[in-house]
This record gives structure tokens, sequence and C-alpha cells, in this order.
């Protein structure tokens, strides 16, 4: 429940601190003294989004700060999850600067809104005169019969097996699209990937292929050239070979006049080993050297569909090309792949469509089950409201869609009046029945949620009276088990209260402040008196105002 709100800087407030009980309290004022503002402000520790024209002093930041007793409500997990600390008493600070930029903390941990409107959830249910057109909504008829039915465990397994297949068929979705898009270059890519596997690119050089074409297409020029060599080598009379001999004989006749010589004729002997050997190499290859004009061919056929391929994929080497046919192979083999993939999809998307069949199943047993409690319950407190001949009577109709709420459309039918045909909701009733249905739904739901506080936002439009003080006394009978805060213009209302607030402005030099304070009982039975005969109290009124509170 929430002990106390702190505002300073906000809309016409300068600077107040309000401490709440727990049970009902009431809140009155004057139209337009407020009542607004403190909604807004406790909206904005809830996750609202903050505007900048809710600052009072735009050259100051403005400041919400609420504290919650949360000890009873299991809420400990929420803050593991979100890596918070937890606190018995936790404190929601919300500040606006004047830049405009918002911060948000709890227990002084810097939170995002998501994180902070989803605690909010869990705190305070504040209910707005617009919630009341709610109640025609399926929404929110589905979350009234649910809550009855305790169906939210249920709900969040359905809900879970729907996301999955949600996801599920996307990722269906997507993988033919993509299969679609394959298909049409499946033929394409599979006679371009048969080309390059024919040319085996993986034994091919290149370099190599193109050096031994170029051997064997020249092959009788080489040929003229190794035997042009040899005979220089070779010569009797004037070879190389020949005449370095006759120079290392010379040499070996006059090393032993110089170490210098001798370090000639090795050097000279080395030169003759190394030029011998490569006489032998030459001759070598001289006999090795033949003319083959059909490898000359094979190899210019290689050679020429290597020229082809690389001109075709527009690239300049082997190893680009062997890139392109793995690329080719993955495509060619995500057909298959990709057919596979979508093969698995299905069956598990059959198998999730079946799982949501079956809780949908579940979720409609127990909501047919609960249908005549929940109508019981609301027509027995409608009577005490002034409604003794509605009526209420709930469909509901399976479907074969799932929708976050199951299979099932839901319609609310009400009856005013006895003899009257049952309507819906939304079209046959009035704004103070919606209003006090609304209460009996609340009054119902109280029973069963662990919500720890529910603020009304005058739910009385449109009653007055005798019902006024019944929905007062249903209001009462709520705080037993939650904190109830009702803002209200109904003195039957107000009178209820354990502790009952005014909210007011005044005048302050040149500017209107907005402040709110706690009325002693004598403040009270004033208060209750102006809002029974208006700003000249009567003795009659202050009579009816110490009957009200008693």
């Amino acid at each position: 429940m929430i002990t106390s709100i702190s505002i300073e800087n906000f809309a016409l407030i300068e600077k107040l601190s309000i401490q709440f009980s727990n049970g009902f309290s009431t809140i009155t004022g004057e139209t337009g003294a407020g009542k607004s503002i403190l909604l807004g402000a406790l909206g904005l520790v809830l996750g609202k989004r903050a505007e900048l024209s809710s600052l009072k002093n735009k050259d100051e930041k403005c400041l919400v700060e609420a504290t919650f007793t949360i000890k009873e409500y299991n809420l400990s997990s929420f803050f593991t999850q979100n890596d918070l600390d937890y606190e018995d008493e936790t404190i929601i600070r919300r500040e606006i600067l004047p830049s405009g930029k918002s911060r948000a903390f709890i227990n002084d941990t810097p939170v995002n809104l998501q994180e902070l409107a989803e605690l909010g959830a869990f705190l305070v249910d504040i209910h707005s005169q617009n919630q009341t057109q709610e109640l025609s909504e399926n929404t929110q008829q589905f979350l009234i019969i649910d809550a009855v039915a305790s169906n939210s465990d249920l709900l969040l397994h359905y809900k879970s097996v729907l996301k999955e297949f949600k996801d599920s068929n996307a990722s269906i979705h997507d993988k033919k699209l993509l299969l679609s898009g394959v298909l049409k270059e499946q033929d394409f890519n599979s006679f371009l990937l048969e080309e390059l596997n024919q040319a085996k690119l993986e034994n091919v050089d290149q370099v190599e292929l193109e050096l031994e074409y170029e051997k064997l297409n020249n092959v009788e020029f080489i040929k003229e050239q190794l035997q042009k060599i040899n005979l220089i080598s070779n010569d009797e009379q004037i070879g190389v070979l020949q005449s370095l001999k006759e120079i290392k004989a010379s040499f070996h006749k006059i090393t032993v006049f110089s170490k210098n010589f001798e370090s000639l004729f090795e050097r000279l002997n080395s030169v003759l080993i190394e030029f011998d050997d490569i006489d032998k190499e030459i001759g070598a290859e001289m006999e090795s050297l033949v003319s083959d004009p059909e490898q000359l061919e094979i190899i210019n056929q290689k050679l020429q569909l290597l020229y082809s391929l690389l001109k075709k994929h527009q690239v300049t080497s082997v190893t680009e090309l062997v890139s392109i046919q793995n690329e080719l192979e993955d495509k060619v083999f995500s057909v298959t792949h990709l057919e596979n993939e979508i093969s698995v999809l299905e069956a598990k998307t059959l198998e999730l469509e079946l799982q949501l069949k079956e809780i949908a199943s579940q979720l409609r047993k127990k909501r047919l089950e609960t249908i005549p409690l929940l109508i019981q319950n609301i027509e027995n407190i409608l009577i005490q409201l002034g409604m003794p001949n509605a009526r209420f009577k709930i469909e509901l109709h399976p479907t074969n869609s799932f929708s976050s709420n199951g299979s099932d459309e839901i319609e609310f039918l009400f009856s005013a009046n006895k003899g009257s045909d049952f309507g819906l909701l939304k079209k046959v009733a009035s704004g103070g029945e919606l209003s006090r249905i609304m209460l009996a739904v609340k009054s119902i739901l109280a029973q069963y949620s662990k919500l720890p506080t529910i603020l009304f936002d005058e739910i009385d439009t449109g009653v007055s009276g005798e019902i006024a003080d019944k929905m007062g006394e249903i209001m009462k009978q709520m705080s037993q088990t939650m904190q109830v805060i009702s803002i209200t213009h109904l003195p039957q209302i107000a009178s209820k209260g354990k502790e009952h607030f005014k909210v007011y402005k005044t005048e302050q030099k040149h500017h209107t402040v907005t402040q709110i304070s706690k009325l002693d009982q004598t403040e009270r039975l004033t208060e209750i008196a102006q809002m029974l005969s208006g700003s000249v109290v009567t003795e009659s009124a202050f009579n009816n105002a110490k009957e009200l509170l008693k």
C-alpha cells in the first residue's frame, strides 16, 4: 500500500506531502482545485510519461516521491529479476529536469520507465472515469472473468505457447519466402555449379598450366637454343669446358708461388664443377624435350575453359572461382536444407497448435464454470446499488483463431429493467449504470486480487443519495482487504473514509497554488456540510453531516 507521497514543483503544486493509512481514505475538493494533479503526480511514479509542461517553475526540477509498504505482496522476485534492492518500505522517485529529461529511481537505483510501469502495475490500480467505459471492451471483460476463474497461471502458459506458435509461423513464412527466391535461381545456379565442378578447380594451377603450354608450344625453338649452348660448352677446340680445364691446369702450376694464386685456383675449380653440372642438366633437358601435340591441345583446352570461367564470373584468379563455387554449393544445398527446416517447423507448429487448443479448452471450461457465480455476485451488489431488476448475461463463443485471451469471443449483455431485452453492455447501459456496474466488478475482483491499493477517481459520477451511500459502504468493505482511496464529490462517500483529505487552491502573491490537507473531525464536519449545502452552511446541513459521520 502507499504510505506517503511528496510532490515538488508539479503543475500548481509548489511543495506538499501526504501520509496515507491503510483502509479507506477519501479526497474531496471543488472542481478545478487540483485533484487531477494528484493523479498526474501519482501516475509519474507509476511509470507514466513526463512532460516539461508539468513543471510549475521551468527553472527548477520537478520531484515526485512515493513510499509503498510491500512486505505482504510477494514482490521480491520482481526486484531479483530486475537486479534491484528489495525493501519492505520501497521508495519510488521520479524527477523531471528543466531540460525536459526525466529520471526514475526505485530504492535509489536508476530504472527505465518500463521497469517502473511493471512494478506500478503490482502496486496501484487507478480507476479513472475513462476506465468505466473500458468495462464494455472485450479485453477488460476477459480480465474480469479470468480473475474470478483464477486463470492467471493458465493464461501465462497459454500466452507463452502462443508466442512460440506465432514465432514459429513467422519463421515458416520467412523461410518459404527465402525458398521461393532460391528456387527461382535454382536451375541457373545448378548449371553454373556443374560447370565449375567439371573444371576440377581444386587441381588447377593456372601459372603452372600456362608455363607448360608455353614450353610445349615452343619445343623446336627451345631445342635449337639448348643444342647451341651444348655445342659452345663441349667443342673440343674452343668449348667452354675445355677452356676452363686449360685455365685450371695453368693455375695449378703456379699455386705454390702465392696464396692468392691458390685461392683463385680453388674458385676456378668451383666454377668448373658448377658449369659441368649445368652442362649435364642441359643434356638431360635436351633428351626429355619432345614435341607432344596431343598434350599441347589438352593443356590449351584446360586454359581456354579456365579463361572462359574467369571472364564469365568476372574474376581474375582460380581462388576467386573456388570461392564462387563454394557459394553456389551453399545455394544449391540451401534448397534441401530450407525444405527440411520448413518441414521441422511445420511439425513443431502443429504440435503447438494442439497445445493451444487444449489450453484454450481448459480456459473456456473454467470460464463457463465461473460465469454463473460472477453474474450472481454482480446482480446482488447491483441490488444494493438501487438496480433490483438489473440482469446480466455473459456469453462465450468459441472460434477457430487464437487471440491473446484464448479462442473465445465474449459478450457482456445487460438489461436494466424488468421485461426489457438484453443488449450489449456498451450500448444499453447509461453512464450512472456503468459506474455502479464497475464498482460492483471492482468489489468482486478485490476478493481475488492481491493488489495493495485501488484509487477511484469519481466513480460516483451520475449517482447520488442513497445509492451514493451504498457505494461508499461497498468501498469501505473493500478496504478491509486492501487500501482504497476515493476522489469523490459526494458527501455520502466522503463520510465513509477512515481519513479525509481536502484539495484546495490558494492565492500567493501573483500565482495560484494547489494544496492538500488532512481534515480533523471538526474540519471534516464542515467540509461535508459544505458539500451538502454549498458555501453557506445551514444548521440542517451540519446535522446531516453529523449523521453521515456516525
